[in-house]
């Protein structure tokens, strides 16, 4: 009987203040969608920044007149004898040819011979090791040119450059939105606290008659609080409805063609809208809380 006279109560304010209710609601609404984009976007980029990092590579091209003794020498150098090494593979000037006609047939059909080399693609035990890898195996002379470990090595390539590249703009993103999400929940805490202490102000005579007959201060809390779950449950649940339909008619389509959209690697929708729902939620009973302190002291 209590909590149906407490959500009654809380309905009445929010009809009573329609105006800062609506305020409060369109200011959450605008937090979830802000979060409900922003959070798959962070997510998508973070992955493909860390799918890249994991492929960070130093390529090792061998001199197109290597026999296949200086191929083994060059193995057992790089397997037994080079630091930050974490696995290496051999790519025979045959195999490379193969793959890269796979990927533009018709420009290397045009090709008499085969213009690549040798080479072992060599994976460094850390992403960040990449650098210190290269410089193991073609360290800088005197002269400040860069030599070889081995003769039959002809060039050390790293690919170190364009994953540091993705991952800034990545941590970019992530310091982008994280500001945004905080003055976005910060307005939406402020106006719910606002729209909470209006019915709050309207009602003090009523909340200080309670005060004086001993109601506890639980007892006057709870309708608000139930007030401010309310606005937070309309802003965030409608949020959660228009982004449902951004992704039927937006998102879905494009997946299939941009295979970054529909990447498995990011939150599914159901649990999503559970956490944007959640968030919305605590957002709101926290605006309610920090209202209702210097009214109940009577």
């Amino acid at each position: 009987m209590k909590l149906g006279f407490f959500a009654k109560e809380a309905l009445q304010s929010v009809r009573r203040n329609a105006v800062p209710s609506a305020a409060a609601v369109a200011s959450v609404l605008l937090t979830v969608m802000v979060l409900g984009v922003f959070i798959p976007i962070v997510q998508t980029a973070t992955g493909a920044a860390n799918e890249v990092r994991g492929k960070v590579l130093v390529d090792v091209y061998l001199k197109k007149d290597a026999k296949d003794a200086d191929v083994e020498r060059v193995r057992q150098e790089l397997t037994e004898n080079t630091r930050y090494v974490g696995k290496v593979e051999y790519v025979s000037k045959s195999e490379a040819l193969q793959r890269e006609r796979k990927k533009n047939p018709e420009a290397y059909e045009l090709l008499g011979s085969n213009p690549l080399p040798d080479a072992f693609r060599v994976t460094p035990d850390d992403p960040a090791n990449a650098p210190k890898l290269r410089d193991e195996l073609s360290p800088v002379t005197a002269s400040g040119a860069r030599s070889t470990i081995d003769p039959a090595i002809d060039e050390v390539r790293n690919r170190k450059d364009d994953t540091q590249k993705l991952l800034t703009i990545t941590g970019a993103i992530k310091w982008v939105t994280g500001l945004l999400a905080v003055l976005l929940v910060l307005a939406s805490v402020l106006l719910i606290s606002n729209t909470i202490r209006l019915s709050l102000y309207s009602r003090r005579r009523e909340v200080e008659v309670m005060k004086l007959v001993g109601a506890t201060d639980w007892f006057i809390r709870w309708p608000f609080v139930i007030e401010g779950i309310v606005l937070g449950v309309l802003g965030g649940g409608t949020a959660v409805l228009l982004l449902l339909v951004g992704k039927i008619a937006i998102v879905d389509p494009f997946a299939s063609n941009f295979p970054l959209i529909g990447t498995p690697e990011t939150l599914g929708f159901g649990a999503l809208a559970a956490l944007l729902l959640v968030a919305s939620v605590a957002v709101s009973a926290i605006g309610s809380g920090l209202s209702l302190r210097r009214f109940l002291r009577v």
